[in-house]
């Protein structure tokens, strides 16, 4: 319920905060606020048990007609309230702010309560909730239902890289028996070069060795010799 006089400054969605209790577990709830003027307006968030909960944002600034998402956590709690009573308190107040105010530079007074200005304090009481079988079985499901489909998408994740694997590893071997089927090709062609070219060598010399040696003179037949003639 808000306090102070005049139009509200704000709207919130609540005026209970209400916890569900799981023991050794944090649970959290959202307050919104909305801004109900044309105006900025300023908020800060105070509480009975400050070392019990964590509100994030505990203070701030809402743009005209905004709105801001409180949320409260309570700690992880070793066992349960008794009677699940709480007597926890908290206590919302906002005042209008000039519109270049930054929130983290906001005066130490802006929230004091001064003749004339406009304030408005709105108190929250706690409600602390068990959760219930039914919730619990339903959290379990959930859980069971979330670890078989990360099974299945690792399963899935495995499977694709072993195919990538084994297709990279084809490619490798078709790229080393083409080049050695390349080397092959070409150390043939170097023999075949080699030996048409020592080839072409011995030929060119015979032929130079033919050419270069001197004819042999070709002697003519020499007639018998005449016998003398006596007379």
């Amino acid at each position: 319920m808000a306090s102070g006089g005049g139009y509200k400054l704000v709207t919130i969605d609540s005026e209970e905060l209400r916890f569900q209790i799981e023991l050794e577990k944090p649970s959290h709830c959202d307050l919104k606020v909305s801004n109900a003027t044309d105006k900025n307006i300023a908020f800060k968030v105070k509480t009975t048990s400050p070392k019990k909960y964590f509100v994030r944002p505990n203070t701030g600034i809402i743009p005209p007609w905004d709105t801001c998402i409180i949320r409260v956590t309570l700690q992880a709690q070793l066992q349960y309230p008794r009677d699940m009573q709480c007597r926890d308190k908290f206590l919302l107040q906002c005042t209008p702010v000039p519109p270049n105010s930054d929130s983290e530079e906001l005066p130490a007074n802006t929230f004091n309560k001064e003749p004339g200005k406009q304030l408005e304090e709105y108190k929250l009481k706690v409600v602390y909730v068990a959760r219930t079988n039914q919730e619990n079985s339903n959290d379990n499901i959930k859980q069971n239902s979330d670890l078989t489909s990360n099974q299945a998408v690792q399963t899935a994740r495995a499977a694709r890289d072993a195919a990538v694997k084994e297709t990279t590893q084809l490619q490798q071997e078709l790229d080393m028996l083409k080049k050695r089927n390349q080397k092959k090709s070409h150390g043939f062609s170097i023999r075949l070069a080699i030996t048409a070219g020592v080839i072409g060598i011995m030929v060119g010399l015979l032929l130079k060795l033919v050419l270069s040696s001197p004819p042999q003179p070709i002697l003519s037949p020499t007639p018998p010799p005449t016998a003398g003639i006596t007379e």
